[in-house]
Formats: structure tokens, C-alpha cells, sequence
């Protein structure tokens, strides 16, 4: 058969933010909480969260790395905690999609998403503003197990190609790119600061308990 390739990055701290939000900090009882308090912030006032609570994976690989809360002022709340972690998110699936068009050569014209953190229409749409592309739902949003049931089928002959699957895939919803391009760069600017310094935390002479 035909051989296929995938170009795959991984983050090591991501949807988990938000539980980490909910069971170590306390700030919010429900992951869906985690939108409602954002919404309540205009923007994350110069505040970005780094979770890099096992070190930075790719495109960054820094083993150092730990997580760190950086730009706070007294004038932060709850809410921006949550926008931060939210946003991280973004930036960091922005990070991955950034080196696969680098490393592919090919410029990606759309993110297809799965998963419980699509249902966060904030996250979902500053996704797509940080990637200047469309965020693209699809019908089914759990795509592992449907993935799992296609490649069953098309090694019973349920369906007899890829072509055939394909023409049963829908969007469900689109995100598309909204904010301004000097925002956008002020956001990244801002990113791209925070996780430098997440760097180096990580020392062989460390207190032990």
C-alpha cells in the first residue's frame, strides 16, 4: 500500500493546565470555569503562564524548564491565572504548528482540533488569531476513536479506501483569524519572553524534603 508520513510534535503540559487550575490551585471547580473567568478579562494584561511543569518538549526540548507565572502585578486576578493558562494552550500548539511549517517546507492552511477543549470558544478563536489560520471543528470531535474505527474498517474492507473516509469528513464549526497583526505580534513578543524564563531551573544541588 501507499506509504504515508506525519510530521508530530508534543507539548507536556497542556489541557492538564486546566485541572491543574482546578485540583492543586483551587481557583476554579469546573474545567468549564476556566472560560468563564477569562471572559471576564479584555486581554492577559502583560501576564503569561509557562506550563512547563516537565520540562519544555518540542519545538523548544529543554529539560531545565519549569513552569512559571511571569508579568503579575497587583492589579491580576483569578481571571487572568485562567486567560494565561488558556492562552498557553494556544501558544504552545502555535510553537508546534510554526515548526512543521518550517521543517515540511509547506505552508498549513488550516488546524483541524479534537477533544474536550474545543467546547472553549476563547481558547478555540485566540488559537486561531495566534496561527493566522482557521480552527476547524469537525462533525465526530473525538478523532482518535474514530480514527481507530476507520483504520479497523479499511482492514475488513468496510470501506475500500482513504478516499471513501474522507468524503464522510464535515466541519461542525470554523474559527477564523480576528485580531489585529499588531496585537498578534505584541502577544508573541510577549510568549516568546515568558519562556525564557522558564529556562534553567532545573540543578543537580537542589533542597531535598
Amino acid at each position: 500500500g501507499e506509504v504515508c508520513y506525519a510530521l508530530e510534535g508534543s507539548v507536556s503540559h497542556s489541557g492538564s493546565v486546566i485541572q491543574w487550575l482546578r485540583d492543586q490551585l483551587q481557583i476554579i471547580s469546573d474545567a468549564s470555569e476556566s472560560e468563564k473567568f477569562a471572559g471576564l478579562t479584555s486581554s492577559n494584561d502583560g501576564m503569561y503562564f509557562v506550563p512547563a511543569f516537565a520540562g519544555l518538549f518540542a519545538p523548544y526540548w529543554r529539560s531545565d524548564a519549569r513552569g512559571c507565572i511571569v508579568g503579575m502585578t497587583a492589579t491580576h486576578s483569578k481571571n487572568h491565572i485562567c486567560r494565561a493558562a488558556l492562552e498557553a494552550t494556544a501558544y504552545q500548539a502555535m510553537d508546534v504548528f510554526d515548526a512543521i511549517n518550517k521543517d515540511s517546507g509547506t505552508t498549513l492552511k488550516s488546524l483541524k482540533v479534537d477533544g474536550g477543549m474545543t467546547a472553549n470558544n476563547l481558547l478555540m478563536q485566540f488559537q486561531s488569531d495566534m496561527i493566522s489560520v482557521p480552527v476547524v471543528l469537525p462533525q465526530v470531535s473525538e478523532t482518535t476513536a474514530i480514527g481507530a474505527a476507520f483504520a479497523a474498517g479499511l482492514a475488513v474492507n468496510v470501506w475500500q479506501s482513504v478516499e471513501d473516509i474522507k468524503s464522510m469528513w464535515s466541519a461542525n464549526k470554523t474559527w477564523k483569524p480576528s485580531m489585529e497583526p499588531k496585537n498578534r505580534a505584541c502577544y508573541i513578543k510577549g510568549w516568546k519572553k515568558a519562556i525564557t524564563k522558564s529556562f534553567g531551573w532545573v540543578e543537580e544541588n537542589v533542597v531535598e524534603d
